[in-house]
C-alpha cells in the first residue's frame, strides 16, 4: 500500500513521464489521472504552454477553450477538475510533445529547486478564486481572434497556474505583473488601432 504521506512528484518529472508514455497519443483523461490533485493548476498550465506556441491564426480560440472550462472551476473552489468526456477523450501527439516539453523540463527543474511555499495568504479561499477570476478574464482574451495576443496571456495563466502548484507566493506575483503587462500593452494595442481607424475613416470623409 502506498505511502499517503510521500512527497507527490514535482510538475517537471510529471512531464518527463508525459514524454515518456509508450503509446503514439495521449489523451486529456490520461493527463489528468498523471497529474492527480493538482490536476486543475497542471492542466491550467499544459494548456496555457500550448497557447504560448506559434499557433496558426485562430488556433488560441479552440486550444483557449479548455481553460475557459478549468479557470472558473477555481472560483467555485472545485478540488478535481469536471470536464466534458468529449474533451477528455481529445489526444494529443506523443512525438509533438517530445519536441516542446523537453526543453522546457530543465528550465523547470531550476524553479522548481529553488521554489517553496511562500505567502500562504495568496492562496487562501480568496487567494485561489482570485487566480481563477484573472485565469477566467485571461482564457476570454485567449479564444479572441487577436493577432500575436496569445503570448502574454497565455505566460501569465501559466505561471499563475504553476505558482498554484508549487504554493509559492512569489511566482504568483509574477503571474499577476505579467497579466498586468497582458492587459496594458493589449490596451495600448487596441487604442492604436482605434487610433489608426478613425484616421483613416478621416481621410477617406475628407477624400
Amino acid at each position: 500500500m502506498p505511502d499517503s504521506t510521500t512527497k507527490p512528484l514535482p510538475l517537471s518529472a510529471i512531464l518527463t513521464e508525459i514524454t515518456e508514455h509508450p503509446e503514439d497519443r495521449i489523451s486529456v483523461a490520461e493527463l489528468t489521472r498523471m497529474f492527480g490533485g493538482r490536476a486543475i493548476g497542471a492542466l491550467l498550465f499544459v494548456f496555457g504552454l500550448v497557447c504560448m506556441l506559434p499557433l496558426p491564426p485562430g488556433s488560441t480560440t479552440i486550444v483557449g477553450l479548455p481553460l475557459l472550462l478549468l479557470a472558473p472551476q477555481l472560483i467555485l473552489g472545485a478540488s478535481a477538475p469536471w470536464l466534458p468526456e468529449r474533451l477528455k477523450r481529445r489526444t494529443f501527439a506523443v512525438a509533438d510533445l517530445r519536441l516542446a516539453l523537453p526543453r522546457l523540463v530543465p528550465g523547470l527543474r531550476r524553479i522548481e529547486a529553488v521554489s517553496r511555499p511562500r505567502l500562504p495568504f495568496l492562496f487562501g479561499p480568496f487567494g485561489e478564486r482570485l487566480i481563477g477570476v484573472v485565469c477566467t478574464i485571461l482564457a476570454v482574451v485567449l479564444i479572441l481572434p487577436i493577432p500575436l495576443g496569445n503570448i502574454l496571456p497565455a505566460m501569465a495563466v501559466s505561471i499563475l497556474s504553476f505558482s498554484l502548484i508549487q504554493r509559492d507566493g512569489v511566482i504568483a506575483l509574477a503571474g499577476y505583473a505579467t497579466a498586468i503587462t497582458s492587459a496594458s500593452v493589449l490596451a495600448l494595442a487596441a487604442h492604436i488601432l482605434v487610433s489608426l481607424i478613425q484616421q483613416v475613416i478621416s481621410v477617406l470623409s475628407h477624400a
